[in-house]
């Protein structure tokens, strides 16, 4: 325990280490964390004792990290499944089988899997529907329905639910998902990406009319331009909708002879079919690197080329020993055997290399690196073949005519041709955030390093509290072998003073040694000029990408925060077993004499006497912030309820930082016995009630920024917003700051905390 760092002890300690049902540790080491993990994975073998011993060495040193489903849990005995992600079945457009999906929906999102869906096959609103003489409400009706449900799920477990949600770029409701997003409060749990063809693009260069349509039948015309520059203008404004390559993805699909694919998951790097599901690991490459900083450093390619084999047969044994959703996922996964192994550390690795990210230099070596990635991990999937047996839809005929695989080199689709492979699909680069965090805060997936230090407070055996510098571990050797006081070289650059080229060029250099997608958001400057914005796509579409993901700070999603050394975090208080010492929460503030406050009557249409919440505040910096909640009532059956929630919500409010996240989660809470309209609006629980008013306080005494108005009059949407007014958000799980977005994800720096939606 004792090599590891602040951050790995933490994150392991919080979200990898197996513990029993009253919370005492199983895993007393990390070093039993991989043992655990080690033996799981080598359940399907004949020898799992030889390959317990393989995995656990590949485990040891951060060299690959499987992604986090199988930390947590493989080897528990639990009934989770070890799998990332899942794309959902085709939606029937029809009520009972779009009910029948939902459901389905909500049993995946339960085990934690994320979940994607395409919702072009819902007829579009207005059009009619004979079966009952009305009109159809349209896809994105139907989304709120999902989103509710995800929120509901969400309310009853640990773990914040991620969707992702298609349109096709001519369904007749196309500018209404396009638009979904300008209301604040919307599809909070979706993440939307418009399935871009290549007609669609032509058509736009040309700036011919493009038809929306349904079934075959076209609905109206609108000029392609307009559509797409409205894509454009609606992510250049709050993020979303993102865009993916729908005709690049399924010509450069292995399994172009056995499936479409019309979704991925909710953070894009794996386009999946029907019932698909991701199983994702990293190659570390930061700890590969041989004699940094000198002019010999390089990669351990040797090195590389023994771990890969290693991780592909883990990765394959997942499929084998994790348990599913839904019995079709199962079926879709053991049919195709599709895994995903990428990299981690790769902006590291660069700068141990003295390469600058986006320079012609590190393109090469991204190329080289991953290529040999690539030639590896197919040679030991056609080795598993021989061994195991091909995956059961194998074809070779159709396998070796699919475009992607003829650009394999010679030598590997002849192995293919005389002995099958044993995965369809072998190679995606996920968002990697809190297990490069667990990894030493290496750069997470192909993505620039974000921040080169920050500081937090750590809490030591004895008690007392240490202030340590969290440190790229590039920068940390950096600063080890030449001194602190020495100026980093040019090639140390960070996400924010890129240009989003030479975020674009290694992305599509990535891409073209990827199976699948990748993970990876192009950081754009708040002031950029929105022509030069939307440029940003059509190079992405130009250069080769299946999709494109950009972060402009906005008024929705608010801005990048860019920690910085000197900042200090807040105190910290809370502990841990021997080995496991770590800090989790700030400390509460001291309540003054007195404080300044409200009191708000609520009526429940269910009760016969009011509510009365009481909700007072504490000024820091001459500005007001919430402190302490109580809730009164002459109905006595809410007492015991009402006064655990208060002592929790104060307990919340006096730690300090970011605690907007409150009010997201009263409001998501849905009683099952149905809600109530209250003041003209459907309040759906009384717990709802009291979390919208204590949304009311906080924007009365300005700790909310007000929700923006996204409707902008037709002359107003060619020029760009204004600035952002709002403040650099605060983790809404630590309270510190440290929260960034990279990989189409917010993550914590502090903490870990993550959010793909």
């Amino acid at each position: 325990m004792s090599s590891l760092s602040a951050i790995s002890q933490q994150i392991w300690d919080l979200k990898y280490r197996f513990r029993t049902a009253d919370g005492e540790p199983v895993d007393k080491t990390i070093e039993d964390t991989w043992s655990r993990v080690a033996r799981a994975l080598a359940e399907p073998e004949s020898a799992p004792g030889l390959w317990a011993g393989r995995f656990q060495n590949l485990l040891t040193g951060f060299q690959f990290l499987p992604a986090g489903r199988i930390l947590a849990g493989a080897g528990t005995g639990r009934s989770v499944t070890l799998f990332n992600c899942f794309v959902m079945g085709t939606i029937p457009d029809d009520i009972g089988g779009i009910f029948a999906h939902v459901r389905e929906a909500a049993l995946t999102l339960q085990q934690g899997g994320g979940i994607g869906f395409d919702f072009s096959t819902i007829r579009h609103k207005g059009a009619r529907v004979h079966g009952v003489g009305a009109d159809a409400s349209g896809p994105l009706s139907f989304m709120d329905v999902w989103d509710s449900m995800c929120r509901t799920v969400m309310s009853a477990g640990a773990r914040r639910g991620a969707m992702m949600a298609t349109l096709a770029c001519d369904h007749p409701d196309i500018e209404a998902f396009i638009d979904a997003k300008r209301d604040p409060e919307r599809l909070r749990m979706f993440n939307l990406s418009v399935l871009i063809s290549d007609d669609f693009m032509t058509a736009v260069r040309q700036d011919r009319p493009w038809p929306l349509r349904f079934g075959g039948v076209v609905v109206r015309e609108v000029r392609a331009r307009a559509l797409w520059k409205r894509i454009m203008q609606a992510t250049h404004a709050y993020a979303e909708p993102g865009v993916i390559f729908i005709d690049r993805v399924n010509r450069a699909n292995n399994l172009w002879y056995a499936e479409e694919i019309r979704a991925t998951n909710p953070c894009g790097e794996q386009p999946l079919p029907p019932y698909g599901a991701c199983l994702l690991g990293s190659i570390n490459l930061a700890a590969l690197v041989l004699e940094p900083f000198t002019e010999r450093a390089r990669l351990d390619l040797e090195q590389l080329e023994q771990l890969v084999p290693v991780a592909v047969r883990a990765l394959d044994n997942v499929i084998d020993i994790s348990r599913f959703p839904l019995p079709r996922q199962a079926e879709e996964a053991k049919a195709k055997r599709r895994i995903g192994l990428g990299v981690t550390g790769l902006a590291d690795a660069l700068i141990l290399c003295r390469v600058r990210y986006g320079s012609e230099r590190a393109v090469a070596l991204t190329g080289q690196w991953l290529g040999a990635i690539r030639r590896a991990a197919y040679l030991a999937s056609v080795a598993l073949a021989v061994e195991k047996g091909p995956f059961p839809l194998f074809d070779a005929e159709k396998y070796l005519a699919g475009p992607a695989v003829r650009s394999l080199p010679a030598d590997v689709q002849a192995a293919i041709g005389r002995s099958g492979i044993r995965n369809a699909l072998l190679t995606s680069i996920a968002p990697t955030g809190t297990i490069s965090l667990f990894a030493g805060n290496v750069s997470s997936g192909i993505e620039p390093v974000f921040a080169y230090s920050y500081s937090r407070l750590v809490l030591l055996p004895d008690g007392s509290r240490r202030q340590e510098e969290v440190a790229d571990p590039a920068c940390r050797l950096f600063r080890k072998m030449f001194g602190p006081e020495v100026p980093l070289p040019g090639y140390f650059v960070d996400a924010r003073s890129l240009t989003p080229d030479e975020h674009l060029v290694m992305q599509a250099e990535a891409q073209r040694h990827i199976d699948s997608s990748i993970s990876k958001t192009i950081n754009c400057p708040e002031d950029m000029p929105f022509e030069e914005f939307a440029g940003v796509y059509q190079r992405a579409y130009d250069l080769g990408c299946k999709g494109c993901t950009t972060y402009r700070p906005n008024p929705v999603t608010g801005a990048v925060l860019t920690p910085h050394p000197e900042e200090s975090a807040p105190a910290v208080a809370g502990g841990g077993e021997p080995g496991g010492m770590v800090p989790y929460m700030t400390r509460p503030l001291d309540r003054p004499e007195t404080l300044p406050g409200e009191t708000y009557k609520v009526r429940w249409p269910e009760s016969d006497h009011a509510l009365y919440i009481t909700i007072n505040d504490t000024v820091q910096d001459g500005r007001r912030r919430p402190f302490e909640v109580f809730i009164n009532s002459k109905n006595m059956e809410h007492y015991a309820w009402t006064v655990a929630l208060t002592r929790m919500i104060s307990a919340v409010f006096r730690r300090g930082g970011d605690i907007s996240f409150v009010v997201e989660e009263l409001k998501a809470v849905f009683d099952p016995r149905g809600g109530h309209w209250v003041g003209g609006r459907y309040v759906p629980s009384l717990l709802a009630a009291i979390g919208e008013v204590i949304e009311r306080h906080l924007l009365a005494i300005d700790f909310l920024a007000p929700p923006a108005v996204f409707a902008p009059p037709p002359a107003a949407r060619d020029a760009a917003p204004p600035p952002s007014g709002r403040q650099p958000r605060q983790c809404p799980k630590c309270g510190q700051p440290g929260l960034v977005r990279q990989e189409g994800c917010d993550l914590c720096l502090n903490c870990g905390f993550s959010k793909c939606s």
